[in-house]
């Protein structure tokens, strides 16, 4: 059968067919999507402008920053230019390269999170060598690691799934394009293809959970020989944020790539999606930095010479 995806282009599930709550998905998207840039904007520009941020740690944070604005950019907008125009079509191009994008930065967030964890596992476990083993070269090594699997991951799940044959509805019943969400439309009868893409993203993910499992264990030995509780809870409250949010963010993706392929979309599907592709770029810079005495100190730094520069223009 002759592939019918280049005479197509898509249409996006939206939320609702009634107008007023049309409106309130698009007020609701356009509020978060304005926070998590405004937070993750702020955390780059912090740890780019302030010297006593340019530690390993900040150094993480502010790539993580960077892949959560570029992760949330690549599904809300268009979702609130649909909502405002009433419209659900997406081109096939536009398709693919969204696929292509959230795969990559998903991806690349699992191993950015991974070496954050490993970067807490030294500082921690071993803080006399903390400045000989995490040099700035092991950092740029980790993070370069992490774009190229991300970008990896983005190329097989792309291709592997646009290589498919696609015929008969093209209503994807996502609010991006999703693997899954697309696998409903396909008329192809193998998906050995997305299986073995499926297979080494599996591989992938179990392997960065175990890497950073492993970090935490260590962590959390360390962090209960610590005599003062003061200390203890200090660096618990820093330590369980991270793990929960990763073991999450791992949870959700999961449960939406393992999850058989049904003809009938769930609500299931829908707050799944919603987890993974927006609820991290959101809550992680709350979570990781806006927390963090040194990011408040930076910002505190940052808009006293606002306002002194605005005093004395007056």
């Amino acid at each position: 059968m002759m592939n019918q995806t280049l005479l197509m282009e898509f249409s996006l599930m939206g939320f609702t067919e009634s107008q007023m709550l049309l409106r309130l998905h698009t007020v609701v998207f356009s509020l978060i999507y304005l926070v998590a840039m405004m937070e993750n904007l702020i955390i780059i520009l912090l740890t780019v402008l302030d010297q006593r941020l340019h530690s390993p740690m900040y150094f993480f944070l502010r790539h993580l920053s960077f892949v959560d604005l570029c992760l949330i950019s690549a599904t809300l907008p268009k979702s609130i230019l649909n909502s405002i125009t009433f419209s659900d079509f997406i081109s096939f191009l536009g398709c693919v390269l969204q696929l292509f994008c959230v795969v990559l930065l998903s991806g690349s967030e699992i191993g950015i999170l991974t070496a954050m964890s490993y970067d807490r596992y030294i500082a921690i476990c071993h803080p006399l060598h903390y400045e000989g083993v995490m040099s700035k070269g092991l950092c740029v090594q980790l993070m370069t690691i992490s774009w190229l699997n991300g970008g990896v991951l983005g190329i097989l799940y792309s291709s592997g799934t646009f290589s498919l044959n696609f015929c008969g509805s093209t209503k994807i019943h996502q609010f991006f394009c999703d693997v899954p969400a697309l696998l409903r439309l396909s008329c192809s009868k193998e998906y050995a293809t997305i299986n073995v893409c499926v297979a080494i993203g599996i591989c992938y993910a179990f392997s960065c959970l175990v890497c950073i499992v492993i970090s935490y264990v260590h962590i959390f030995a360390t962090v209960l020989k610590i005599p003062t509780r003061q200390k203890q809870s200090r660096a618990f409250s820093t330590c369980l944020p991270h793990l929960i949010v990763v073991s999450a963010f791992l949870l959700t993706g999961a449960i939406a790539y393992l999850k058989p392929v049904s003809d009938e979309p769930s609500l299931l599907d829908l707050f799944v999606s919603v987890f993974y592709s927006v609820v991290p770029p959101t809550l992680n810079p709350v979570i990781y930095c806006l927390r963090s005495k040194d990011i408040k100190s930076a910002l505190g730094k940052i808009l006293s010479k606002v306002k002194r520069s605005g005093i004395m223009e007056r």
